[in-house]
């Protein structure tokens, strides 16, 4: 087994409950983290061999772009297309961080996480 970590992937998206959010958007950070058998590529050196982080970014940025209401909602997306699409993942968690949130504080981030097995 191994995993395949993306840190702190930077998007800018339109998620939230307020319209102030609908309409200017915000900051948001995205880490991934994914379960597979390695083994096979850690041997033959084959792209094809092992889970394509370039594939996992692209579904990240791609599920991102889409407004949600809840964090949650986007996260659970995320995970959905992942298991879809790349079989040979087992498991995959996914945090997802609003940045300076709209909550009437001084607030660095707000993160939900999200895991899903296959």
């Amino acid at each position: 087994m191994g995993l395949i970590k993306l840190k702190n992937i930077k998007v800018y998206a339109y998620h939230g409950c307020l319209v102030e959010e609908k309409k200017i958007g915000s900051d948001y950070r995205v880490d991934l983290k994914v379960k597979a058998d390695l083994t096979t590529s850690a041997e033959s050196d084959r792209l094809a061999d092992t889970v394509d982080y370039v594939h996992l970014n692209r579904i990240v940025k791609e599920e991102m772009a889409i407004r949600s209401k809840l964090l949650e909602h986007a996260a659970e997306r995320i995970l959905i297309r992942i298991l879809k699409e790349l079989p040979m993942v087992d498991k995959a968690t996914v945090d997802v961080s609003k940045i300076n949130p709209p909550i009437g504080g001084n607030v660095e981030m707000v993160t939900i996480t999200r895991s899903k097995n296959r």
